[in-house]
C-alpha cells in the first residue's frame, strides 16, 4: 500500500445599449460560455491546459499529471554540498532528480526555527516501477551529521504517482542545533532485487532510466512564546469513529498539493481514471481529530483482481506523511479507512509513534487519493466512482502562541475562509485567473455542462425580458 517510513531524527524523537437586444446578464453568461469554450480549444499551451485541467480534476476527464505550484522557481540540485543551491522557507521550487546519485540543496536556519523540507517526486506516466521504488530525503548539518531522514515508496500498486518524503531540522534535540547552514539530500531508492528487465513491471528496469521531476516546498516553524510540556498527551480517543453517512456531494480533486480542493465533514464523490492522483485538503484545528475512508464503487466490467487498486494517504500541513490505507479490487465495491489518529496538539511532536508525532500542528491536512494504472488492463479505462467519507471531531482551542510568523505565513492556522472553502471547495492555489474554473470544479460541473447551463440561463433571461417588455407595451395608452 505504499508505506513510507516516518520522520526519523538523529538522537531524538520529537450595463446594455439600444443596439444590444440581449440582457446584460445574458451577455455575461454567453461571454463566460465562450471563454470556457476557448479555454478548451486546441492551440492553448500545454502548460495552461495542464494547469486548468489539474484544477478541474476528474470533472473534465483531465490529465493524470501533477500540478506544480504556480510560479515555482526552477533550481538544479548539486552533486555536492559546495554548489548546493539555496532554498528559502515559504517558497516553492521545481527540480529534477536523475536515476543515479543524490542531489544537494542548502537552507540557512536560525537557532530557534524548526524547518521542514517536503520533497514530492513525480515520475513520468506509464513507466514501470517496483514496490520498493521511491525517494529518500535527509537533512544534514555542516559537519555531516544526520538530522533526519524519511523515504516514500510506490508500494504494492506498482503504479507511478507523486510520492512525498519529508526532511526536517527540529529545535530542541541533541543534534543539529544552532543557527547555520544545513543541507538537504534527495536520492532515489534502489529497487529491491536485481536491476530488472526493461518493460517488466516491478522489475525496476524502466524506472531506472530518465529523471523524475521534483517539487520542494520548505517551511519554517517559529518557536512557541512560552515553553510548555515536553511530553505527548497520553490519553486520547483512539476508537474508530462510525463512517459519515448522508447524501453524497460531488467534489473534484486537485492535481497537486498547491491546487488541492478543500473538503469538510461529509460524504464526497468524484470520478477517477486509472493512474490519476487527486489532492484534497481538510481544515483541522488545534484539538480536533480527522478521520477518512475511501470507497471504490463496483464495476460492470469483466472479473479480475488488482492489488493495491486504490491508495488513500493523509499528509499534514507541511506535507509530511501521516498514515495511509489501500484496497485491492475484484470488481465489487471496496473500502479502506485511515487508522484512528490523535487530536492535533503541539505536544504530539514529542511522541515516539510516527502517527502521533505527525499530528503536531493545526492547518490543512491533505488527503491524497491514487487509482492504480493496473485498473485499466483489468477493468477498462473507467472512469471509476470514488467516495470519500470525512469526519472532523473535537472542540477547537487556541494554539501554542508562536513567537513569530511561519513561512509561508499563516500555515498553522484554520481561518473562517478555510472553513468556507471546505463548503465551496475552492482551492488555495492556481491564481486568480483560475477562479471560475475552480468554482466549476467545486460543483463537479464539466466545461460542456457549463456551456449548456450558460446558454440555458441566457435563454431564460431573454424570455423574461421579452415578457416584461410585452407587459410594459400593454400598459401604454393607445393613440
Amino acid at each position: 500500500m505504499g508505506r513510507r517510513t516516518g520522520w526519523r531524527t538523529a538522537g531524538w524523537w520529537p450595463g446594455a445599449t439600444r443596439r444590444s437586444r440581449r440582457p446584460p446578464v445574458a451577455v455575461g453568461l454567453a461571454g463566460a460560455a465562450v471563454v470556457l469554450c476557448a479555454l478548451l480549444m486546441p492551440g492553448r499551451s500545454a502548460v495552461a491546459v495542464g494547469s486548468q485541467a489539474g484544477a478541474m480534476g476528474s470533472a473534465t476527464g483531465a490529465s493524470v499529471g501533477y500540478a506544480f505550484a504556480e510560479g515555482a522557481r526552477t533550481v538544479a540540485g548539486a552533486a555536492g554540498t559546495v554548489d548546493a543551491p539555496g532554498l528559502k522557507p515559504g517558497k516553492t521550487y521545481r527540480s529534477s532528480l536523475p536515476r543515479d546519485g543524490g542531489l544537494y540543496y542548502r537552507v540557512e536556519l536560525r537557532a530557534t526555527t524548526t524547518a521542514y523540507v517536503p520533497v514530492t517526486a513525480v515520475p513520468p506516466a506509464g513507466v514501470a516501477v517496483s514496490a520498493s521504488d521511491g525517494i529518500r530525503v535527509s537533512v544534514q548539518d555542516a559537519n555531516g551529521g544526520s538530522c533526519s531522514y524519511a523515504s516514500a515508496r510506490f508500494g504494492a500498486g506498482l503504479s507511478p504517482r507523486p510520492v512525498t518524503a519529508l526532511g526536517m531540522r527540529q529545535v530542541g534535540g541533541s543534534l543539529c542545533q544552532g543557527a547555520g547552514t544545513y543541507y538537504v539530500r534527495v536520492e532515489r531508492l534502489e529497487p529491491a532485487g536485481t536491476a530488472g528487465t526493461a518493460g517488466v513491471p516491478g522489475s525496476g528496469g524502466v524506472s531506472a532510466s530518465g529523471a523524475w521531476d521534483l517539487e520542494l516546498a520548505p517551511v519554517a516553524e517559529p518557536r512557541p512564546q512560552r515553553a510548555g510540556a515536553t511530553s505527548a498527551p497520553e490519553v486520547w480517543d483512539s476508537a474508530s469513529p462510525e463512517p459519515v453517512t448522508g447524501e453524497p456531494r460531488r467534489r473534484a480533486g486537485g492535481a497537486g498539493f498547491a491546487t488541492a480542493h478543500a473538503l469538510g465533514q461529509g460524504v464526497w464523490q468524484t470520478d477517477m481514471e486509472p493512474g490519476q492522483t487527486l489532492f484534497y485538503k481538510v481544515p483541522v484545528d488545534w484539538g480536533q481529530q480527522v478521520h477518512a475512508t475511501a470507497e471504490l464503487g463496483s464495476s460492470n466490467g469483466a472479473g479480475g483482481y488488482v492489488s493495491g487498486a486504490l491508495d488513500l494517504a493523509l499528509h499534514n500541513p507541511v506535507r509530511g506523511y501521516v498514515d495511509d490505507a489501500a484496497l485491492s479490487y475484484n470488481g465489487s465495491q471496496k473500502a479502506a479507512a485511515l487508522s484512528p489518529l490523535p487530536p492535533v496538539e503541539y505536544r504530539n511532536r514529542y511522541a515516539v509513534l510516527d502517527a502521533v508525532r505527525t499530528m503536531r500542528f493545526a492547518g490543512a491536512y491533505y488527503l491524497v487519493v491514487h487509482l492504480s494504472e493496473g485498473m485499466a488492463d483489468t477493468f477498462g479505462q473507467g472512469p471509476f466512482g470514488v467516495t470519500l467519507r470525512v469526519r472532523v471531531t473535537g472542540t477547537p482551542h487556541t494554539g501554542p502562541g508562536y513567537a513569530g510568523q511561519s513561512e509561508p505565513r499563516h500555515l498553522f492556522e484554520v481561518t473562517a475562509q478555510d472553513r468556507e472553502a471546505a463548503v465551496t471547495g475552492w482551492s488555495g492555489g492556481g491564481g486568480g485567473g483560475d477562479a471560475a474554473m475552480r468554482a466549476l470544479a467545486a460543483g463537479g460541473i464539466g466545461a460542456g455542462s457549463a456551456l449548456l447551463l450558460g446558454l440555458g440561463l441566457w435563454t431564460v433571461a431573454a424570455r423574461r425580458r421579452a415578457g416584461a417588455q410585452m407587459r410594459v407595451n400593454a400598459q401604454k395608452p393607445t393613440a
